[in-house]
């Protein structure tokens, strides 16, 4: 019986190694949380502006109000990757791992890609002038990214995955509820998923 425990400790532990050397288990659940909070504050911003612009309280033109979107968006994703960078390399810390190896550079790929093209694909939107579909290719691109790099990291980013995705197809559908959906995908969600996985790893 002794021999047995002992083989199945053995395979665990095997096991865990190849996690560890396939897969970058350091993702922290707060990041996710804090992102999330810093995407609903930019939301706010932007949803007061444009509630703003439509009652005649503020006016601005056309270029002004593109860069204060943009700016709100730029500081928006400084914030979260720069909380993101910070408690994922505390959680790297604790468990003794490298925060920089073979794994975490195939992530950070894996995620790029996606990420790049999306951002690419809403500028030629903007361009264009159609406006209204930047936030649902903000979302669908994010999804694609999170899916893309569920390979390398933990599964559970798959779901989230599928969840940006699906708001993103969503929101092509109700054109004008932008910010609602952009709120819920990077604001809500994030919450959620963060505080599902500190409680399931960190905790």
């Amino acid at each position: 019986m002794s021999e047995t425990l002992d083989h199945l400790n053995d395979l665990k532990e095997i096991r865990s190694l190849m996690e560890r050397s396939s897969r970058f288990i350091s993702l922290s659940g707060l990041s996710g949380v804090f992102a999330g909070i810093f995407a609903l504050l930019g939301a706010g911003f932007a949803y007061i502006l444009i509630e703003g612009l439509k009652s005649g309280r503020v006016w601005m033109s056309v270029e002004e109000i593109y860069i204060f979107l943009f700016m709100d968006a730029f500081l928006v994703i400084l914030l979260a990757i720069g909380s993101g960078l910070f408690f994922t390399i505390r959680q790297t810390r604790k468990k003794g791992l490298r925060i920089w190896d073979s794994t975490s550079k195939r992530l950070i790929i894996s995620v790029a890609v996606p990420l790049a093209t999306g951002g690419f694909f809403c500028l030629a939107l903007l361009y264009y002038g159609v406006v209204g579909l930047i936030a649902p290719g903000t979302l669908i691109f994010y999804g694609l990214a999170l899916l893309n790099g569920s390979n390398f990291t933990l599964n559970d980013i798959r779901n989230l995955g599928y969840c940006e995705i699906i708001l993103g197809i969503l929101a092509t559908i109700f054109i004008g509820y932008g910010i609602l959906f952009w709120a819920v995908g990077f604001g809500v969600l994030h919450i959620v998923y963060g505080v599902v996985m500190y409680f399931k790893y960190e905790k």
